[in-house]
């Protein structure tokens, strides 16, 4: 193989790895961490349902990724003005209709990832799957997709907070106790703060474009309060959480993801103070890492 061939293999995987946009990964693998853990603690941890589960997760994402690549593409969503991260499809990177047949290639790898899984959990797992793969296709999916009518976010909390969480947990437990629902709400909240960085930077093409998210309708201060919340309510969440006010089992070290309240404020007050939306991108993975470690530190200190 020539060099010049390297070098286009290189760069069309770097094109494939753009769109698959890893800044927002933490938030397929983040819930799927915390239900781990807490299958872990309960005793009932099982490695071929939690891998599987994992990549599952992390192809839903990419397919959604691809997906919202192409169709924000073709309804004109995605312009030469645009101001966040590259997309490749707009970028004239990859076809439309590659990028197509790459979404549907993606989730049917989820369909394979799952099948065990469903095998295992049964129709709880089965219902989930379709939930997932068609709420993340309807999410940028013409005139009256999710994102058009402003309800991405509660797609964005209810698919990788409470039923990512509880679908991982329940894959390997085979039960789904209260309390692990609840501890979805950590990752799900800190998901929508990836969404709403997004939106608050976007809030002029997403106006011109006809998407309707909640930036749109409710300002730029709504966004960056919404932003805020967000991301202290989940810091909240985990301390309830470990001192069993739900009417759960206190676990003490649980709370440990409160100590990153001092990385949360940096991005709070940037995504306050900057009106430059290029300006807006690091916080992608600002909030993205936030996520990560957040869900980390949880499952660990729910098992100490």
């Amino acid at each position: 193989m020539n060099d010049s061939t390297d070098a286009q293999d290189v760069s069309q995987a770097r094109v494939w790895l753009w769109a698959a946009r890893p800044k927002t990964l933490g938030a397929a693998v983040a819930p799927v961490l915390v239900g781990t853990g807490m299958a872990l603690e309960a005793g009932a941890w099982h490695l071929l349902s939690a891998l599987l589960a994992l990549a599952g997760a992390v192809l839903i994402q990419v397919g959604v990724n691809y997906h919202n690549d192409y169709a924000d593409y073709v309804q004109g969503a995605d312009t030469q003005e645009r101001v966040g991260p590259l997309r490749v499809t707009q970028a004239g990177l990859v076809a439309p209709q590659t990028m197509r047949r790459a979404t549907i290639l993606v989730f049917g790898l989820a369909v394979m990832a799952g099948l065990y899984l469903i095998a295992r959990g049964g129709w709880p797992i089965l219902a989930v799957g379709v939930a997932s793969i068609g709420a993340a296709i309807w999410y940028t999916a013409g005139r009256y997709s999710l994102a058009a009518l402003g309800l991405a976010d509660v797609f964005v909390f209810v698919f990788f907070g409470p039923v990512a969480v509880g679908g991982t947990y329940y894959v390997q437990a085979l039960s789904l106790p209260t309390e692990v629902l609840l501890a979805g709400g950590g990752p799900g909240l800190l998901s929508i703060g990836i969404l709403l960085v997004n939106n608050v930077r976007d809030v002029a093409e997403d106006r011109r474009a006809g998407k309707r998210t909640l930036v749109v309708r409710f300002g730029r201060r709504f966004g960056v309060a919404a932003y805020g919340a967000c991301l202290v309510g989940a810091l909240l969440l985990a301390g309830l959480l470990a001192a069993g006010l739900f009417g759960t089992t206190p676990h003490p070290w649980a709370a440990l993801p409160l100590g990153l309240l001092p990385l949360a404020i940096g991005p709070i007050r940037r995504l306050s103070e900057t009106t430059d939306p290029e300006a807006l991108n690091p916080l992608l993975g600002a909030t993205g890492r936030i996520l990560v470690l957040w869900a980390l530190l949880f499952a660990v200190g729910w098992n100490l």
